[in-house]
């Protein structure tokens, strides 16, 4: 049986990183992608691991990128699109070009991807798309958040509506609703939407930056579950179109599904007075 290949992007750190090492050990051929491949040195150890460099929103990269892994391996047979930022802040104070790197990163970035990749699916008769998305795409949970889960929802939205267009082609689609793990620089890297001549949200601000800085770690998932729930999508042990990561994403689900949406809203509002 030929060896299969996956390619992944936003591999540097975190989840991309560990999802790389995961598929590498299981002898799959990987195609880490990120923006400083030069700057890689853990990867480089895995001969099945080839490193192409990618930003996301850059429509050139993407094109390159793919046509180089491809030329590389053949036949991608896995897709996934894990990179992925975070603005936090109030949107009045956001600014304009905040507010479109949000959209680009979490929302063009996948659809570059995947508009590249569909033409060789269709031609190899198959393929699957693992989509990383967050509990934040189906629920709201933290205030200052809108940015984000604009980008989050919108990814659903898009993974959706795609299952209709590519699922005839046997081009399969998946979400991966993670929350808050251990081991993600995510917080290290949120944009803060800040205009020190506005005060009106400096409370609000307070308590959801102190909120994450004293996060207990306990409450965080073992990244490893992650990207088992990703093997398990990518080597055929689940077709679950989403899959909600950790106690937290399923706690909050179970409590949007119960409520009427203005209960949920006013329930999660008065946690954070």
């Amino acid at each position: 049986m030929p060896t299969k290949t996956i390619f992944i992007t936003g591999t540097s750190t975190g989840l991309g990183k560990l999802t790389v090492i995961h598929f590498a050990k299981l002898g799959w051929n990987v195609a880490a992608t990120m923006r400083t491949p030069e700057n890689e040195t853990e990867l480089t150890a895995y001969k099945n691991v080839k490193l192409f460099k990618l930003d996301v929103t850059n429509l050139a990269e993407v094109n390159a990128a793919i046509d180089d892994a491809i030329a590389a391996f053949g036949k991608i047979d896995v897709v996934v699109n894990n990179a992925g930022m975070g603005a936090y802040g109030a949107l009045e104070l956001a600014s304009e070009e905040t507010i479109d790197w949000q959209y680009d990163v979490n929302v063009r970035g996948p659809i570059n991807v995947i508009r590249k990749f569909v033409p060789h699916f269709r031609a190899e008769g198959g393929g699957m798309f693992i989509n990383i998305s967050s509990f934040m795409g189906f629920t709201t949970a933290v205030p200052l958040g809108s940015l984000y889960n604009m980008s989050k929802f919108a990814l659903e939205g898009l993974t959706e509506g795609l299952y209709y267009e590519l699922k005839p082609l046997n081009i399969e689609l998946r979400l991966i609703e993670q929350g808050g793990s251990t081991g993600n620089n995510f917080q290290n890297n949120i944009r803060w939407n800040k205009d020190e001549s506005i005060t009106a949200y400096d409370e609000l601000m307070n308590k959801i930056t102190a909120l994450m800085n004293n996060r207990d770690n306990s409450s965080l998932d073992d990244p490893q579950i992650i990207v088992d729930a990703i093997a398990a999508q990518a080597l055929g042990e689940s077709n679950q179109f989403r899959t909600v990561i950790g106690e937290m994403g399923n706690h909050l689900l179970a409590m949007r599904k119960s409520l009427p949406i203005e209960e949920y809203l006013d329930t999660m509002l008065q946690s954070y007075k």
